[in-house]
């Protein structure tokens, strides 16, 4: 008895440290990138590298704000990724919905050609995309950006894989109760597919967040475009300012990590019984 208690109390052990130093490695980018926007630019391009800096540089991030337009590209952000959030989960449910439970013609071919989008490069649709958003006059709009976004096969594919797993007996103890289509799939089945939902609202937020080469190419003015525009804008041809580029990423960072660490658990569990682990 003693023998075993001790051996599963060293494989624990074990196991933890394994795990610590697994997990210091991937959060030592991180850290890096903390220490950095805090350094100065002389400092980050030491050889050997400084692991801290000699004076703290606090005025970094306050210079963020004189290097970029963070506050407009922030809310250009901020509504480009609540409208597309918005659209995802509208459009993807519903089409989700459809295809995993209701019979139309078609719908196997339809199905096929909508999921065969994932597999096509996106860079493929560029330039038909920017003539459909030029000829509307959407240039350097939030429209522009969102208008390619608002849909994704991704999203339905996921949608569907959910309502899949719901069991037959719930909609038709709806429909004996005289409720129509559209009472069974707001009423009904949509709540029980929340993991879903939330799985595709995190999914969506951390692409449209990061989302950098159409808003690139749609947009021509600071004042129009993204964080992550703005970003890419922040590095030189010749030279670049680390610190300041470190500290403005950390800032458009931080909305997102905390959204993410807030509602981990719901990600994991959507993730999880969609099939899709």
């Amino acid at each position: 008895m003693s023998r075993s208690k001790g051996g599963k109390q060293g494989s624990n052990v074990l196991a933890h440290c394994v795990l610590a130093i697994g997990g210091l490695a991937m959060v030592s980018p991180l850290l890096y990138q903390i220490v950095m926007s805090l350094s100065t630019n002389a400092e980050v391009q030491s050889t050997p590298p400084t692991l801290w800096p000699g004076v703290v540089q606090w005025h970094n991030f306050a210079d963020v704000f004189t290097s970029m337009n963070f506050g407009s590209q922030l809310w250009v952000t901020v509504a480009i990724t609540v409208i597309r959030v918005i659209g995802q989960v509208l459009l993807c449910s519903m089409a989700g919905y459809a295809f995993a439970r209701m019979r139309f013609r078609f719908k196997g071919p339809i199905l096929a050609v909508v999921l065969s989008i994932i597999m096509v490069p996106s860079q493929l649709f560029l330039i038909p995309q920017y003539q459909i958003i030029q000829n509307l006059g959407w240039l350097n709009t939030i429209a522009g950006i969102v208008a390619p976004g608002i849909f994704s096969a991704f999203g339905l594919f996921l949608m569907r894989q959910f309502f899949m797993g719901l069991p037959d007996e719930l909609e038709d103890a709806a429909r004996l109760d005289g409720a129509n289509p559209f009472q069974v799939f707001f009423r009904v089945m949509l709540p029980l597919a929340a993991n879903g939902l939330w799985a595709l609202v995190i999914i969506t937020v951390l692409w449209s967040w990061n989302d950098l080469l159409w808003p690139l190419v749609v947009t021509s003015t600071a004042n129009a475009a993204p964080l992550s525009v703005g970003l890419s804008n922040l590095q030189g041809e010749h030279a670049n300012n680390y610190p300041i580029l470190m500290a403005a990423s950390l800032m458009a960072m931080a909305p997102i990590l905390v959204m993410f660490l807030l509602m981990q658990k719901r990600v994991m569990a959507g993730i999880g019984r969609s099939g899709l682990k």
